[in-house]
């Protein structure tokens, strides 16, 4: 081989524990089993809680452009997810004056945003009295 090539075997990455093998052979296995159901069965799976509040996370962000702080509520509906996502929407200083907003977030079943709105916006010192 001359000087500068690179040998093909070299590339090749192969799991570097069992951990990480027995990661694989799940991920393998529940690709499997997506692929036995129905389309049907698929869509009417509904996504868990965690999965939902990332889901909602995420698709905000990407809307935004602004970093979620967190997942404040999450229910269930009878069409999919409810979330309430709290964002930095200006940031101050001291951080106690920064502005924040909750926003509600509708999923599908599937995690799929639906729709959002801005329900609240607050400053980040301020505590809601009842």
């Amino acid at each position: 081989m001359a000087t500068g090539e690179e040998d093909d075997t070299d590339r090749v990455r192969r799991p570097s524990s069992k951990k990480t093998a027995r990661k694989t052979a799940r991920k393998t296995s529940s690709t499997r089993a997506d692929s036995r159901e129905s389309g049907t069965e698929r869509a009417a799976r509904r996504v868990s809680a965690p999965r939902a509040m990332r889901y909602a996370s995420e698709q905000l962000e990407q809307l935004l452009g602004r970093s979620p702080e967190s997942v404040s509520a999450v229910q269930p509906t009878e069409d999919g997810w409810l979330a309430d996502v709290e964002v930095l929407e200006l940031e101050r200083v001291p951080g106690t004056t920064s502005v924040m907003a909750t926003y509600r977030v509708t999923l599908d079943k599937e995690g799929e945003l639906v729709a959002y709105e801005r329900t609240r916006r607050y400053t980040r010192g301020q505590i809601d009295r009842r």
